[in-house]
């Protein structure tokens, strides 16, 4: 089977082939969500397969757990792996202190555990997720069922009271019913265009009663790998900047397209 590839696809699939370099026999792997994240599962359950390459995985969602464990790749518990040598991720922005928003998926609250609980965490992304400043992208904040419209009203002022304007919580639905988070928690995203001090930010969301989770990650990422349809990967690690090139294999990207979409 064949596929018409855009740039962004291209894109995902090199920035997740190269993180393949960073998987060394017998590591506890985190397994993230997301489209580029999909790629590099598919990429390490060829490994798994062809290779023999022993790994012990664990999910950041259901999706993630269904699609690995499909494919061969054996995922437990986040208990059961005993702490987590790499977890591989996407992101929705990031930024040149590899700050990050994620949650586009609905899966924060667990990527976040996740990522913390790793001794490394890798983004994968095309280059429509770099930004100079984390916003462009809506913050998703996932909150407690319970008193919605309480919890809205009282984030809304507070980030009026933080300086931006006319903040609003959208309720995030899907097939127009609400959507829910793995853990049954709703999701409000809000644009704010503009993200400043996001370190307080952060902690002054926290703080707010019947949130659960936003989607700043602050301090976990390490490296981001930022693919290139020409098949360059842009590497940022520590303000630093390096480049690699691979080939565009058409033929590769359609195996791994069909073994994502299940076809």
């Amino acid at each position: 089977m064949s596929f018409d590839f855009s740039n962004s696809e291209k894109a995902k699939y090199i920035s997740a082939k190269h993180a393949l370099g960073s998987i060394k026999n017998g590591m506890r792997v985190g397994l993230g969500t997301g489209s580029t994240a999909s790629w590099f599962i598919v990429f390490l359950a060829e490994l798994v397969r062809k290779d023999g390459l022993q790994i012990l995985a664990t999910s950041t969602s259901t999706q993630t757990k269904s699609l690995a464990e499909s494919l061969g790749i054996k995922v437990v518990s986040l208990k059961e792996i005993n702490g987590i040598d790499l977890t591989v991720d996407g992101a929705d922005e990031f930024d040149d202190q590899l700050n990050l928003i994620k949650g586009g998926g609905g899966a924060l609250l667990q990527e976040k555990i996740v990522a913390a609980a790793s001794s490394k965490m890798i983004v994968i992304a095309d280059e429509a997720k770099r930004v100079n400043t984390l916003g462009k992208f809506p913050l998703p904040i996932e909150i407690v069922p319970f008193g919605v419209e309480t919890i809205e009203r009282n984030l809304s002022q507070l980030l009026t009271s933080l300086g931006y304007e006319k903040p609003k919580g959208v309720l995030r639905k899907k097939f127009n019913e609400v959507f829910l988070t793995d853990e049954g928690h709703y999701i409000l995203d809000y644009k704010l265009s503009r993200m400043n001090k996001v370190e307080d930010l952060a902690l002054n969301i926290n703080n707010l009663p019947g949130v659960v989770e936003h989607g700043i990650f602050i301090g976990l990422c390490d490296e981001v790998f930022v693919g290139k349809s020409n098949g360059v990967v842009d590497v940022y690690s520590n303000k630093t900047k390096a480049s690699v090139s691979y080939k565009i294999d058409l033929d590769e990207m359609s195996f791994i397209k069909s073994m994502i979409e299940g076809k």
